[in-house]
């Protein structure tokens, strides 16, 4: 199977969310996220509990825990071209549903200009 391509989801501002957000973690938890981000690229669209789960509108999430914490990575996929991570959170109960609207919001501006909304690490 091919490897997924994973690429972040890029503000207009250029602001990288979830690159701003794996800069405040603990560095376990960023290792274990990071673990996650490679296992989506590996498996793309076969990513499965408990490692990641589908929300809803086409929005999953990344699921890693370090300690007692919850840590979710929000993401996409982009037609069979990428993975597009959307950002990060600290999950207590449950993912509001704010934060998958967000993500819904995000998607939108993708496909309307993946060029402009791409943050791809491989090529920066």
């Amino acid at each position: 199977m091919p490897k997924t391509r994973v690429v972040f989801y890029r503000e207009a501002d250029g602001t990288v969310l979830v690159l701003d957000w794996f800069a405040t973690l603990p560095a376990k938890a960023k290792a274990k996220c990071l673990e996650r981000v490679q296992y989506l690229q590996a498996v793309g669209h076969e990513a499965r509990r408990p490692h990641a789960d589908y929300f809803r509108d086409g929005v999953y999430e990344l699921r890693a825990n370090w300690g007692r914490v919850n840590y979710r990575i929000l993401y996409f996929f982009h037609g069979n071209v990428a993975a597009v991570l959307s950002h990060g959170l600290v999950k207590e109960d449950r993912v509001p549903p704010k934060e998958i609207d967000w993500t819904c919001e995000r998607m939108k501006k993708f496909k309307s200009n993946p060029v402009l909304h791409t943050f791809d690490a491989e090529t920066a």
